[in-house]
Order: C-alpha cells, then structure tokens, then sequence
C-alpha cells in the first residue's frame, strides 16, 4: 500500500509542472484574448489581414505599420464578433508601429502594456492573433534573446526586439506577445521563413515610446542632416590615432540647401562622432537623429583630410 501511495505521489509532482504552465498560458490567454482584434485593410487590389491589441475602452488600438500599410481606415472585428470601421491616426514604418481609434462598445476589454526591460531569457510569453484567418489563436513559448535589431520594410534598423519561439503566421502581425503575469510586453511583428521558432515582436517599450508620440503629434519626429550616408571602415592606424572605433560614416552627397551644407560639411567628410556619441555606421546615425535633436544645435566630429574638425549642425524634422 505504502509502494502504491508513493507511486501516486510522484505521479502528482510530476503532473505539476504541466499543470502550472497550462494554467499561467491559459490565464494570460483569458486576460489578454478580449482586447485583441482582427484587422482587415481593404486598400490595394489584395488587401491583407492582420491583428490588433486594444489599449484603451476609448478605442486605441496599437498594430503593424506593415499592417495598416497606406490605408487610412480599416475594418476591425472583435473577439465576440463585433465589427467596426477605425481610423489610422498614427503610422511609423521605422518601428513598424501603428495606433488605430475606434468607436468600440462601452465595457470592451482592454490590454496594458507592461516593461519589456523586465523581460528575461527563459521567461514564458503567449502569442495572440489571428493567422491565416484563424482567429483568436494561442500559441506559446519562451523568450529566445532581448536586445536584437531587426531589418525594417523601409530599410531602418529596429532595436531592442524581442525573439521568442512563440509560434507566429501571417495573419499574426500586430498582435500581442504577453508575459505570464497577463501583460502586453511585445507587438509581434516578424518571423523567419523556412526556420523553426525564429519570430520577433517590437518591444513593449518602445511601442510606449511610438504611442505617445502619436498622440502628441500624429507622428514619430526624427531629425535628418541632409547627408547621403555611407558606413565605411577605417584603416587602424587612423582610428587609433584619433580615438574613433573601427567603422564610422562617409558623407557621400550632401543636400543643396540642408542642414549639413548650412553646417559646412561636405561629401568626403567622415562623421566619428555626435555630441561624443561614437558614430559606427549609417545606422548609429540614424538612431542618434531623434526628436531630441530637433530645434538646437548638434556638434559633428568629422574627419577631413587628414584631420579631425568640429561642426555645428542644425537638424531639420524628417518627413516620410
């Protein structure tokens, strides 16, 4: 008898583990479900599908840029069915982030954005949306790498994203990567074609950082210099010999008119540095060119034949 009960004690511990993991996908499922939507963007001969997460009862719904493409109004059906037309009034390809506004029915459910930076290899995360035309779709997995930079549509880099082996489809695009606690810690927004458990979602923090600058100003500002931008390496001896790292930016062409030319720089000239900030490539540029270098004066390090120069340039507002 004695044998028998100890048998089914450690039949119990090991049911446990499967017991508490099922139980923590299926309550951030619960939590979260309600909030998510399914996009349909009707511009264009094929239109697309996508997802959606709500963020707010007044009808804020954060998705893909990719999603919304160029449409200003899409269709949105919710978890129970309900239909409705939203406005875009918020899209950024370079985070590839969109903010949507609906009328939604009072008592609709909503999600909350949690800290990404709290986030952890290891940790479980839960994937909603809608692919293929399945809808309401759970799938689960763990977090892989933080920290990663992905390749966006039109070319920039987007950092600080999220890999998880949380099984995503076209169709899954906007929807919420959720942590085990039932919060939005991700915007799943990418998977590699032809592997196995390589999906990427925008970090919930940097989707924090997009929404309030749609709802400030319509958009994400980012200064630009007027430059073509080219990365180039330097020979080891010149970077040594003036403190610059192994890689930095060529000016190829300069803007007629435009912030660089106004600050004296010219193509040749290879950018080191920003405010002190070391420049090691065309992408260090462009991350460093953020609203906050709009209305003052940003201080260049150059190499120009032979010798480092310092120059004031005055950034202007990038429009897309």
């Amino acid at each position: 008898m004695r044998a028998e009960t100890d048998h089914l004690a450690d039949d119990r511990r090991c049911e446990l583990p499967l017991d508490a993991y099922s139980r923590t996908v299926a309550e951030a499922a619960d939590r979260v479900g309600p909030a998510v939507v399914r996009i349909e963007n009707r511009v264009g001969p094929r239109g697309g599908f996508g997802s959606g997460t709500i963020l707010a009862g007044d009808g804020l719904i954060l998705t893909n840029s990719h999603v919304v493409a160029a449409a200003r109004r899409v269709r949105i059906a919710l978890s129970d069915g309900t239909e409705a037309e939203a406005e875009v009034i918020g899209n950024d390809p370079d985070t590839d982030l969109a903010l949507l506004r609906a009328g939604l029915p009072p008592g609709t459910k909503a999600a909350s954005l949690g800290d990404s930076k709290s986030l952890r290899r290891g940790h479980l995360v839960v994937a909603i949306g809608n692919p293929l035309g399945f809808e309401s779709t759970v799938t689960a997995g763990v977090v892989s790498a933080l920290g990663r930079s992905l390749r966006g549509r039109n070319g920039r880099l987007i950092d600080d994203v999220i890999q998880t082996d949380a099984a995503l489809n076209p169709g899954s695009s906007g929807g919420p990567l959720v942590s085990a606690t039932g919060e939005v810690v991700g915007v799943n927004t990418a998977m590699i074609g032809g592997a196995q458990g390589l999906c990427f979602a925008i970090s919930s923090n940097t989707a924090r950082f997009a929404l309030g600058a749609f709802l400030r100003h319509g958009r994400v500002r980012r200064a630009h210099l007027g430059i073509v931008a080219q990365t180039v390496s330097l020979p080891r001896g010149i970077a040594v010999a003036i403190g610059a790292g192994p890689r930095a930016v060529r000016i190829g062409a300069v803007e007629a008119g435009g912030p660089a030319s106004a600050g004296g720089l010219r193509a040749g000239d290879v950018i080191i540095s920003l405010d002190g900030h070391a420049i090691g490539g065309a992408d260090d540029l462009s991350c460093l060119l953020d609203a906050d270098c709009l209305d003052r004066s940003v201080v260049l390090s150059v190499l120009r034949e032979g010798c480092v120069e310092e120059r004031a340039v005055r950034p202007r507002e990038r429009n897309l």
